[in-house]
């Protein structure tokens, strides 16, 4: 067999270690790590809600309506309870003589109120009553018995700081069909199947004394069991006249746990 001639031999060699050693230095193709879904927020954690900086500044001003006290009737929750200002006459008439305040931000979650309330908004006040209705907010991203677990701790929360205050525990109330952010239509059945089962918790808290339950959705609701846009306009907040209805429908109980 004929050998390959030395210079031969060296080239082959030659190019042999630069193949290699290219092969060697060519970065490997990475892996993609597999996604990782962001953690479930506990329904009853404690957490500042995330925004331009409303919230806090809507919180400050609790705390220094608290100062300036008295308050003898506390409105705590989100929007719902917020929107009260659409009705001030309503809300002065029924509500003023009981030296009342609001502490209501839209879009408020259980876990905001659990970490408003954790950062002073009870501290200093004694109303004789609070008005508690919270939870519609949750109902996108939690199940029912979490819902009911933050509610609950809320009310505990309410009776360990304040104890000479009664808890009126408001029925989450009734939503319709709205518009996600995304443009597509959310029937809002699912919700309120979730609703359905934290009201119904929620009415177990009652203990006939300091803690009552007062269910009045069905008040907002037309003959067809739907929500009237007269009532409602965007399915979820009250108008004018929503804010009668709740006035009048609440100031039974209302005015017997204000004695």
């Amino acid at each position: 067999m004929k050998l390959p001639a030395p210079r031969s031999l060296l080239v082959l060699l030659a190019s042999t270690l630069s193949w290699s050693v290219a092969l060697s230095q060519t970065p490997a193709t990475p892996v993609a790590a597999p996604a990782v879904a962001p953690a479930k927020v506990d329904a009853s954690a404690p957490i500042a809600k995330k925004d331009t900086g409303g919230f806090l500044k809507r919180h400050e001003g609790f705390l220094e309506r608290g100062k300036a006290g008295p308050v003898g009737l506390l409105f705590l929750g989100d929007s719902i309870t917020d929107g009260w200002s659409k009705a001030p006459q309503i809300y002065e008439s029924y509500f003023g003589k009981y030296q009342p305040a609001n502490f209501g931000i839209g879009g408020d979650t259980t876990q905001n109120v659990i970490w408003r309330i954790e950062n002073g908004e009870l501290d200093g006040i004694r109303p004789k009553v609070t008005v508690l209705m919270l939870g519609t907010n949750n109902t996108g991203t939690h199940t029912a018995a979490e819902i009911l677990a933050a509610d609950t701790k809320i009310v505990k929360s309410i009776r360990s700081k304040i104890p000479e205050t009664k808890v009126l525990i408001l029925a989450i109330f009734p939503r319709g069909p709205r518009k996600n952010r995304d443009g597509t239509m959310d029937s809002g059945e699912q919700k309120m199947a979730i609703i359905r089962e934290v009201n119904a918790g929620l009415a177990k808290l009652d203990d006939g004394k300091n803690v009552r339950y007062l269910d009045i959705g069905p008040k907002f609701l037309g003959a067809d069991g739907k929500i009237p846009d007269s009532i409602m306009p965007d399915q979820l907040h009250p108008n004018v006249a929503g804010y009668q209805i709740w006035a009048d429908a609440m100031k039974p109980l209302l005015t017997e746990m204000l004695k």
